[in-house]
């Protein structure tokens, strides 16, 4: 098996492996034929026609053919998204992207601050952040020892996002330049998936590099830092429910006025 088709699947451990969505410019019914092979099901394909990125969502996929999509995403052939577990999960990624309706792809100043107050946020409370570029925004991950429940995540998450944001605002920053997505979503568990790290952004063209305060890092040094986040930075839960009770002290009701799950 190749290493990094290991990392990941060490890495992403408690999302479903039996169902995915997978992007690549491949189409056609010879293509299908190929795909839908050893029990694979489609639930759904999208082609585009403005470019060669096709999304097909299959299930009951059996580990083997796992283990064959995860090498082509790797080799960059194919890009695998997965979905996040409905009741608990033991990961967790804020999706921070530009807002703009024309040049979705840019890297904006907001996005910029934003990124770096929301990791000095989440590393105040305890939880070292794993920060991926997306294409137009980043991926923040956090890795736990074991599963929470999802509407502990997402709340932890809400609150996060929160204080970001006014963070923004305090700075003079136009927020609505910006937009958050969680995940695991209580709401759309099932609906929407997350590109994994090692791939390249379709768009692009872009390899999802790592982030860190020195900059971003080049293709090798971030698989080499994702294998070193993977060993020596996985949140302990203890800790991750500690720093929940600490935003939750600090705001009882929560952004929504409601009370936490």
């Amino acid at each position: 098996m190749d290493p990094r088709v290991g990392l990941l699947k060490e890495f992403y451990r408690g999302l479903p492996k039996d169902r995915a969505k997978l992007e690549t410019p491949e189409h056609g019914f010879a293509f299908l034929e190929k795909l839908l092979t050893d029990g694979v099901v489609l639930e759904y394909g999208e082609l585009t026609l403005s470019r060669l990125l096709h999304k097909y969502k299959l299930a009951h996929i059996p580990e083997r053919r796992m283990d064959e999509f995860l090498l082509s995403h790797v080799e960059k052939t194919c890009n695998v998204c997965l979905y996040f577990d409905g009741r608990a999960n033991d990961t967790f990624c804020f999706n921070l992207d530009n807002n703009h309706q024309v040049n979705s792809s840019a890297l904006i100043p907001e996005i910029a601050f934003a990124i770096g107050a929301l990791v000095e946020h989440l590393r105040g409370l305890g939880c070292e952040p794993l920060v991926v570029a997306s294409g137009r925004g980043y991926h923040v991950w956090g890795r736990l020892d074991a599963s929470v429940a999802n509407a502990r995540l997402y709340d932890f998450m809400l609150r996060s996002a929160v204080t970001t944001v006014a963070a923004l605002h305090r700075e003079g920053f136009d927020y609505h330049k910006i937009k958050f997505n969680f995940y695991p979503d209580t709401r759309i568990s099932n609906v929407v998936s997350l590109r994994l790290f090692g791939s390249l952004h379709m768009k692009n063209q872009v390899f999802s590099c790592i982030l860190t305060p020195d900059g971003l890092l080049d293709e090798a040094a971030s698989w080499e830092f994702f294998a070193d986040y993977l060993r020596n930075k996985t949140i302990a839960v203890d800790r991750f429910n500690a720093a929940y009770e600490t935003l939750v002290a600090n705001d009882p009701k929560g952004p929504a006025g409601m009370a936490p799950g």
